[in-house]
């Protein structure tokens, strides 16, 4: 496995500092006799060219052309550049994957499947790798899991960072939820925080809340509370053409141990029961489902129970929901020999995926496997870096788009 390098070799502060006037040519002589001229390709090329061809470089490839002379830092680090790179299509970013290396520690891996090479990576923001994580197109959302309160929207790649205002409900909640949504089109973006808390002495009723947050007006807004009797909340959402969709666990009384229920957030709705009425069943019995948004499509991957034991996992699948949101239609299931390579496979896993990329990741175990959702394929990537130290160690990590011209 090619050498891991650390990705603070290259920080993106190297883009916008000064850097010398590389020489585009000199002159050497050999005795007197022969003298040799020698000259830099690129000052034949106009800027426009050269910035063209530029784009074409991988991400972390253009933190090292920063470096290269005055004339490529100030070209890649225009706002023109940003913009073109990342919407240049004909070498397209695929979304990365961070992995955590302990559950303490909020360091980490960050693997790009373009070169297939791991990168030691720091977060911005983040205290501990337990806290919830939430992204969309370039921009990651995290939220501690003590109170609650404490909720930043940052680019991993620039270290670009914001703290949001503290959200209105309760701060001690039983689960909560975070998904987040960015508008391109308008430089804006969405968080969503979904709380349930037990109603006191019911475990059957559970009260629910979303809250959504506009860095347009760059306030919260509670948009719906409700009581669900006979499900409760959990910790997964997402936003996925402007429709959030929410997780719920069955707490008794029904033939499903999962579903999901959705919530327009076009409209506005305050009135009780208009959740469940959105009431989705799941495709089939999962040990757990994991929400992703693939270009504006809702895809779940889900551990698919035994018949005679629901809460033992005997595979993994995922699915795509049509029908005018309400049928699934499935993708793929995992082919047996990646599900064994997994070694001891909790019936929980990470799973989280952008544009046509879903990243599958035991909990138990450093492997991680890529699906291609356009190519129906299973790869494993290149092994990470980190390492089991220990029997009971625990590992994660979440998908993110590689962007430079997204800010919080």
């Amino acid at each position: 496995m090619e050498a891991e390098t650390s990705w603070t070799t290259y920080p993106y502060s190297y883009i916008t500092t000064y850097v010398p006037e590389a020489e585009s040519y000199s002159d050497h002589s050999d005795d007197d006799e022969t003298k040799v001229q020698t000259f830099s390709m690129d000052s034949l090329l106009p800027n426009d060219l050269l910035e063209r061809i530029l784009t074409f470089l991988p991400i972390a490839s253009i933190f090292r052309a920063g470096t290269v002379c005055k004339r490529w830092n100030e070209i890649v680090s225009s706002q023109r550049f940003l913009s073109n790179f990342s919407n240049n299509n004909s070498a397209p970013q695929s979304p990365w994957y961070f992995m955590f290396t302990s559950t303490d520690d909020p360091s980490g891996y960050a693997y790009d499947p373009v070169i297939k090479k791991w990168y030691g990576f720091d977060l911005p923001c983040i205290e501990s790798s337990n806290w919830f994580v939430a992204s969309s197109c370039g921009l990651v959302c995290f939220m501690d899991n003590d109170c609650r309160n404490k909720i930043y929207v940052s680019n991993p790649i620039t270290k670009q960072w914001r703290r949001l205002t503290e959200p209105p409900g309760h701060r001690s909640t039983d689960y909560a939820a975070l998904s987040a949504s960015v508008n391109r089109a308008k430089q804006s973006y969405s968080v969503s925080v979904v709380k349930s808390k037990q109603v006191q002495g019911d475990f059957f009723q559970w009260e629910l809340s979303v809250h959504l947050y506009s860095s347009e007006t760059m306030t919260w807004t509670t948009r719906l509370t409700d009581v669900l009797a006979g499900w409760r909340g959990g910790d997964e959402s997402v936003i996925c053409g402007n429709v959030l969709y929410i997780l719920i666990y069955s707490t008794g009384g029904s033939d499903h141990r999962h579903g999901l229920i959705a919530l327009n957030l076009s409209t506005i709705s305050s009135s009780n029961g208009v959740l469940m009425r959105s009431f989705i069943p799941m495709p089939c019995s999962l040990t757990c489902g994991r929400l992703m948004n693939l270009k504006e499509k809702l895809v779940v991957v889900g551990g698919i129970g035994k018949q005679d034991r629901p809460d033992i996992i005997k595979g993994i699948g995922v699915w795509c929901l049509n029908g005018g949101g309400r049928e699934w239609q499935e993708v793929a299931r995992m082919p047996q020999r990646f599900f064994q390579g997994f070694g001891e496979l909790d019936d929980v896993f990470a799973s989280s995926g952008s544009d046509d990329m879903v990243y599958v990741q035991s909990y138990g175990s450093p492997a991680l496997l890529t699906f291609d959702m356009k190519l129906k394929c299973w790869k494993w990537s290149q092994k990470c870096p980190v390492s089991k130290k220990f029997p009971l160690q625990l590992f994660t990590g979440f998908c993110f788009e590689p962007r430079l011209e997204i800010a919080p």
